[in-house]
């Protein structure tokens, strides 16, 4: 093959391949906008099997998701890899035992977050008191 075949046939890979990643938002922070997110892992205790808790970035500076059981929404500021998720909103059903335990753990996490993330379908939260970060894979890009 020569030069000129393998540079015709790379080009299409890396571009393909540099679409894959997520691209930087203002300042160096990774563009959160229009992505969504399932929780993982909440600071090394895991989650609840089939009771789904999620992050979603809907447009820039706002937040919603599920908490386990309750609906939230909200505001965020994000600044390089600093995030502050600022007062949140929420539907009020009763949840009670481990699903309300792990609702209330994760919307504690979210207001003391303070360094977001990315690497490749992975977020995670640096959380103020957590010595593990709360884990998210990607559920919609």
């Amino acid at each position: 093959m020569t030069p000129r075949w393998i540079a015709t046939l790379a080009l299409p890979l890396f571009a393909g391949l540099s679409a894959c990643a997520m691209p930087p938002g203002p300042g160096g922070a990774p563009s959160l906008v229009g992505t969504e997110w399932r929780l993982e892992d909440l600071g090394g205790a895991g989650v609840l099997d089939r009771v789904p808790a999620t992050l979603a970035f809907p447009e820039a500076g706002r937040v919603a998701g599920n908490g386990s059981c309750n609906r939230f929404f909200g505001s965020y500021t994000l600044v390089q890899d600093r995030i502050a998720f600022g007062q949140m909103g929420m539907t009020r059903m009763a949840c009670v035992g481990a699903v309300g335990e792990q609702e209330n753990r994760y919307m504690a996490a979210l207001q003391k977050a303070q360094r977001v993330q990315v690497q490749g379908s992975t977020l995670t939260l640096s959380v103020e008191g957590m010595d593990k970060p709360l884990r998210f894979v990607r559920t919609k890009p």
